[in-house]
């Protein structure tokens, strides 16, 4: 999956789960402090963007630095991704 994909994903993710548009996210936008993500909000990001893209979260792996920022979540997916298509 292309990075511009999974910006996309996290993106509608976010939508979903805020119940509200994200404009101007950018990879720098920090999840907590801007867009005041909490625990249940966190959880739902991970199950939609698990069910978008056909990974699955491993809790003992993802640390609270994979949820700084948008960049940090795509990289996480974007390894996990990676880990998933070798595993095939």
């Amino acid at each position: 999956m292309e990075r511009q994909k999974i910006l996309t994903v996290i993106e509608e993710a976010l939508t979903v789960v805020l119940e509200r548009p994200v404009p101007g996210l950018t990879e720098e936008t920090a999840l907590f402090d801007e867009l005041r993500l909490d625990s249940l909000a966190v959880l739902g990001l991970l199950m939609t963007v698990e069910e978008a893209t056909g990974i699955a979260v491993d809790p003992e792996e993802l640390d609270i630095d994979h949820l700084r920022t948008v960049r940090s979540f795509a990289d996480y997916v974007e390894a996990a991704l990676r880990d998933q298509e070798g595993a095939s």
